[in-house]
């Protein structure tokens, strides 16, 4: 009688080739962003310096902070000389989508160990979310290392260069033409996370409602109007959802 082949095990600390692999899909997958971050960050240094902050306060803001949207929106503020608890409501109330996005990431990454779990939500960006709902709702069987992995290998690619190009342009702001319009990096950033994930009813139902809200409200204090847009579009979404479930059932009947 043959004998059943047994898998040979890993060497100690070898990696599993499918967790090799995902990290090399995070990796690979989280380069065409650098197009529209590379301006983002480079102007995000233009603007913080002349506003007045020095070198380690801008860099202390794109190291902690880690959030493009709240950091820009923190400039503007402190260029308006704004109180310091105005600031940071502010940029408090835009980043609370990042709340949502945790939420979110739950079900996929609930059970990663805590030092994982506490990694990711630092490096946790749009970019990294974008990219990881995605990749996990494509491919559920995916395990917890794996998509850890893929997030260990997209977040080098968007984080670090945030980080450096935040630098160059503290630095060497003054020798960007003022002639290039970096600031397209922003809408052109967020077209590219969210066009992919237009796939079905309710994924267009809540980025519709939470659009045309976030522009219905635009007139109130900075982040209010998208923490209220958030929530409207999410509940859009689920009429949406609970609407086709409806109707596949009456169809199945």
């Amino acid at each position: 009688m043959t004998q059943l082949s047994r898998p040979v095990p890993l060497a100690s600390g070898a990696e599993s080739p499918s967790v090799a692999r995902s990290f090399r899909t995070g990796f690979l997958q989280a380069l065409p962003f650098l197009l529209v971050l590379v301006p983002f960050a480079l102007l995000f240094g233009v603007v913080a310096t002349a506003a007045g902050l020095d070198l380690a306060q801008t860099m202390g803001f794109s190291v902690l902070v880690l959030a493009g949207a709240s950091q820009f929106s923190a400039v503007q503020l402190l260029s308006d000389h704004a109180p310091v608890l105005v600031v940071l409501a502010s940029s408090l109330a835009i980043n609370l989508r990042m709340a949502m996005y945790s939420a979110s990431l739950t079900p996929w990454l609930g059970r990663a160990p805590a030092w994982q779990r506490a990694l990711i939500a630092y490096v946790l960006i749009d970019q990294t979310y974008g990219m990881a709902i995605q990749r996990f709702e494509r491919q559920p069987r995916l395990t917890i290392p794996e998509r850890v992995a893929y997030l260990a290998g997209a977040t080098p690619v968007l984080c670090l260069p945030w980080m450096l190009f935040t630098y160059v342009g503290a630095t060497a702001g003054q020798m960007i033409p003022a002639a290039w319009p970096l600031d397209f990096a922003v809408p052109i950033t967020f077209l590219a996370m969210t066009a992919p994930m237009m796939r079905t009813l309710p994924h267009v139902a809540a980025a519709l409602v939470a659009v045309l809200s976030a522009l219905a409200l635009s007139g109130l204090p900075s982040g209010t109007g998208v923490l209220i847009a958030g929530p409207l579009g999410m509940a859009a979404g689920a009429v949406a959802e609970a609407w086709q479930s409806r109707r596949r059932i009456q169809r199945s009947g």
